[in-house]
């Protein structure tokens, strides 16, 4: 027997994952480490679960008595057992916005900030409890991931809390923030000379000829599961409500689409009323295939070449970036991009406004928030989330040079008052320029 099959055999009688099953023809398989359809399409797989046994079984009360973390929602994640890894993960504040509100006009803006996640500060300390749980579970000893940075700080402190070996591969290219934020927890960390849909062609070929688990790979199907967990607590803390508009970054798109996912698993359970769920994606122009495509009415994503300074979304050729197109048309939301400059502007907005300081990924989702609100495309009536995936202090180069200076003083009273009087000069000057 593999690994995989002695594994699941020992599954425990309150799970309700059934098999994969491929999203395209249907296909089922057992619930091994496996990723793509081969026996028929070569079609993604996802899991299946048993929703009637998950109506019988959950509760809003059996959910609320849970830890304060992901794991609150076991029942709808990829996992045999009650031997899950628990960091603390999810529970992130969904935060009321008044100032940034107030100054895009809106009045039910929330924002749902992973900035402060554990243990690494983004959401993909998420999909990573999810799928390193589920790789001890299949037997693996050494887990991966191809990276654009925040994954790879994920896999990498994770594994080391589960006590699992772990080499990550990485563009070579990445903000060192992120590196160092890799390197601390003492993984073998591949620097490979290329872009991220190169390195993720290399890892491929890593996970055929060694047999690691990797979380974005083979072990994709239970990875995506963990972005779910974004949409469940989003409902949970609205009071069990789904909002009317959700904008969230696209990368490959998976997260964009579990985000649905979770909120139809939670009505189809009878967990939260049925409603109209509007759903945009935001990306960089410099990597923006899928913008692209919804822009010019295509049913198919042309890969590109990134070139942006957002990296964490720079995916040239995203894996569910049909499916993103999908959701998006069907809502009636949209998929917009911005430019480097104005994902600068956002991250300063959001920071200035919020108090929240956002990598480039959540600089992308604020300003086409912006857009969106520009272009009449959001009501000012409507509960919108929006997501923020990363913390802005993994990816400080992207600001440097756009904000202000410390004024330095001699430890003298007079010295202050001058520069406080200039201090204050120059803040009458921008806003008589922002009033212009």
């Amino acid at each position: 027997m593999t690994q995989a099959t002695a594994t699941t055999q020992s599954q425990t009688s309150n799970s309700a994952i059934e098999k994969l099953k491929c999203k395209e023809c249907g296909e089922e398989y057992p619930l091994a480490d496996k990723h793509i359809c081969e026996d028929v399409c070569f079609g993604p797989l996802e899991v299946k679960y048993d929703y009637e046994k998950l109506r019988q079984t959950v509760t809003r009360a059996t959910i609320e008595a849970g830890p304060n973390s992901i794991w609150r929602y076991r029942p709808f994640l990829p996992v045999a057992t009650d031997n899950v890894i628990d960091v603390g993960t999810g529970m992130t504040p969904l935060v009321k916005s008044h100032r940034l509100a107030r100054r895009l006009g809106l009045k039910n803006l929330y924002i749902k900030n992973d900035a402060v996640n554990m243990p690494t500060l983004s959401f993909k300390d998420r999909v990573v409890s999810v799928a390193l749980s589920r790789a001890r579970e299949l037997g693996f000893t050494t887990v991966s991931c191809a990276s654009t940075g925040n994954l790879a700080n994920s896999t990498a402190a994770i594994a080391a809390k589960a006590g699992l070996d772990c080499c990550v591969f990485i563009p070579a290219d990445l903000e060192a923030g992120k590196v160092l934020g890799t390197l601390i927890y003492n993984p073998t960390v591949m620097a490979v000379k290329g872009n991220y849909d190169q390195v993720n062609r290399l890892c491929c070929e890593v996970a055929n000829t060694h047999g690691w688990g990797f979380v974005n790979i083979n072990l994709r199907p239970y990875y995506s599961e963990g972005s779910k967990t974004l949409g469940f607590e989003v409902a949970e803390q609205l009071g069990w409500k789904l909002p009317d508009h959700i904008v969230a970054p696209i990368a490959s798109g998976s997260l964009f689409t579990k985000i649905h996912k979770g909120f139809k698993e939670f009505v189809d359970v009878g967990l939260v009323d049925e409603k109209p769920v509007r759903f945009s994606g935001a990306q960089a122009e410099g990597c923006s295939p899928v913008a692209q495509a919804f822009k010019e009415g295509r049913d198919f994503v042309t890969p590109v070449k990134p070139n942006t300074i957002a990296k964490s979304i720079a995916i040239g050729n995203p894996a569910d970036g049909i499916y993103a197109l999908e959701i998006a048309r069907k809502t009636n939301g949209n998929i917009e991009s911005v430019n480097d400059e104005e994902i600068i502007e956002g991250i300063k907005l959001l920071a200035e406004t919020e108090g929240i300081f956002t990598e480039t990924a959540g600089g992308t989702t604020v300003a086409v928030l912006k857009k969106l609100v520009e272009a009449g495309k959001i009501d000012p009536e409507e509960t919108t989330v929006v997501y923020i995936t990363g913390n802005g202090l993994k990816t400080q180069e992207a600001v440097q040079g756009y904000i202000g200076e410390p004024l330095t003083i001699e430890p003298k009273l007079d010295a202050f008052e001058r520069a406080l009087e200039r201090a204050q000069t120059l803040e009458r000057l921008d806003w008589q320029e922002v009033l212009v």
